[in-house]
């Protein structure tokens, strides 16, 4: 996998790619928008680390709950962009401390989704 950072109409977007590899052609898959650097949450109670949408988009499904443990890559919120189901995944090791969105909820890019400790 590797780690890539586009900017689009002025937006900037941290993705990761997955080489499937197998045949001459190298199929790519759909970008994961990664979570940003780990950054201290202001709000008190929820955790230190906070994962943000990388693009505009719906909820789709809340992948997991507060309270869950999750590995570095673990998907903590699937949003639907441009039709597509694109994961936001944990950016560390740690356990989610809040989620701070609702299933069919509209957010922008930049919005806090999560956080984790």
């Amino acid at each position: 996998m590797k780690n890539y950072t586009i900017t689009v109409n002025g937006n900037v977007y941290d993705v990761t790619v997955e080489d499937k590899g197998g045949s001459g052609v190298s199929p790519v898959s759909a970008p994961v928008l990664a979570a940003p650097a780990a950054t201290p949450a202001p709000a008190a109670g929820s955790g230190s680390v906070k994962i943000e949408a990388g693009a505009a988009g719906k909820v789709f499904k809340i992948a997991a709950s507060a309270g869950t443990a999750v590995k570095k890559g673990d998907p903590i919120v699937i949003l639907e962009v441009m039709k597509m189901e694109t994961p936001v995944v944990a950016p560390q090791d740690g356990t989610v401390a809040s989620i701070n969105v609702n299933e069919g909820q509209q957010v922008e890019a930049g919005a806090l989704l999560a956080t984790m400790n």
